[in-house]
């Protein structure tokens, strides 16, 4: 899962201007030092580099600091929900319900298990699915629900569970954009029957590409193992086993990276909130902007991208401008975003724009600016002072919600 909608690749340039210049100030920088570095280069001299001792490692170091009895390492988040639904029994015929603003990717191993993404609409403020909104799409198809911790944000999780055990059905939790983040105390990624994590980029753990799924059904984690691979003892076996695995599993190399990571987890996050609040220091003076919002219940938020919300006279077309101006200033950013529902594989299902007005709303107005722990505070001074000029070009608006 190396990129999604919200992110996409083909959004952020290499590359700016006929010159070819690198763009100044990037989107994502991941946080790798030395530690990580010799980690990987023992990991390299190992006689094993493919899944072994070190994926089994992070595997109970990952359970461990989310205190779930079981936790398998997948190649991305998108094949980590992908076993989950298998491990469920989803497949063609079903229904999923899920959010149109979302990780595109994650989103997708809904389509990819064979059964039918159900859409439905998000809380303005949170950006999470809104639990009486998932009641009423609900029908005999339904055979699971996928909900998330929006940019880092943790959804309602007691009433997704109420409603989960009073329907009989998966809750299953999309913690891809969130670690860190607590809802009533807990982390993220304790809450649903299973929950999906990944590690590419951007996130604060990062593997190049990677994921984790955490269960405390042993019942779940043996399917979930069973659909990855073969076990090591059964490679050299020609009989044909109960299931076809999809040989997505997590290389040695690659769990030396993420270990070493989750150890400077708490480091890797620290740094982050400095820099979310030098942003805080500086978008305060921007008239016209929805400040970031902390449910309630939410402990603590870890943000995924430092998304600024636009004020409602702003138009999608006058954010895409600010996006523009960004980009001439060589500062990395992107229109968050294109909702799913919206894009050509749901729209070749029947929806349309209108379906979600909340999540229209909200995405046409919001952009993502850089956000990792490599920022120094003249540079994030510059790009908020950047983006008011900008906003003075295509004609702010006073109205902030």
């Amino acid at each position: 899962m190396s990129d999604m909608d919200l992110i996409d690749d083909a959004d952020f340039p290499a590359e700016d201007g006929d010159e070819g210049e690198a763009t100044s100030i990037l989107l994502s920088d991941p946080d790798i030092t030395v530690i990580e570095l010799q980690a990987v280069a023992e990991a390299m001299q190992a006689p094993r580099l493919s899944s072994g001792p070190l994926a089994e490692a992070f595997e109970a170091e990952f359970a461990g600091y989310l205190g779930r009895k079981y936790a398998v390492a997948v190649p991305s988040g998108t094949l980590g929900l992908l076993y989950a639904l298998k491990a469920y029994g989803v497949g063609p015929g079903d229904e999923v319900i899920c959010s149109p603003y979302s990780f595109r990717e994650t989103v997708h191993a809904v389509s990819l298990s064979g059964a039918r993404p159900v859409f439905a609409d998000i809380d303005y403020w949170a950006g999470t699915l809104v639990p009486d909104k998932v009641v009423a799409k609900i029908t005999e198809k339904t055979k699971a629900i996928v909900a998330g911790n929006t940019n880092g944000h943790p959804a309602p999780w007691t009433a997704f569970q109420d409603l989960a055990r009073a329907h009989r059905l998966p809750l299953i939790e999309d913690s891809t954009e969130a670690i860190g983040s607590r809802y009533k105390g807990g982390l993220v990624g304790s809450f649903g029957d299973t929950a999906v994590f990944d590690f590419s980029q951007p996130f604060p753990i990062v593997c190049g590409e990677g994921g984790m799924v955490v269960t405390d059904d042993i019942d779940v984690a043996v399917a979930l193992r069973r659909f990855r691979s073969h076990r090591l003892d059964e490679r050299s076996s020609v009989v044909v086993s109960m299931s076809a695995p999809y040989q997505g599993a997590m290389s040695d190399v690659t769990a030396a990276l993420g270990l070493t990571q989750l150890r400077r987890l708490e480091e890797i996050l620290e740094q982050r909130r400095t820099v979310e609040h030098l942003y805080l220091k500086y978008v305060q003076s921007f008239e016209g902007i929805k400040d970031p919002f902390i449910g309630p219940d939410v402990t603590e938020v870890n943000w995924f991208l430092y998304v600024v919300h636009l004020g409602t006279r702003f138009s999608k077309s006058s954010r895409d401008a600010i996006v523009d101006d960004l980009k001439v200033e060589k500062v990395e950013s992107a229109a968050y975003s294109a909702p799913l529902h919206l894009q050509r594989h749901y729209f070749d299902l029947g929806y349309r724009r209108g379906d979600f007005l909340v999540t229209e709303k909200v995405a046409d107005r919001a952009i993502a600016l850089p956000f990792h722990t490599h920022l120094a505070e003249g540079e994030i001074e510059f790009i908020v002072a950047t983006m008011k000029d900008a906003s003075i070009n295509v004609g702010a608006g006073a109205a902030i919600y």
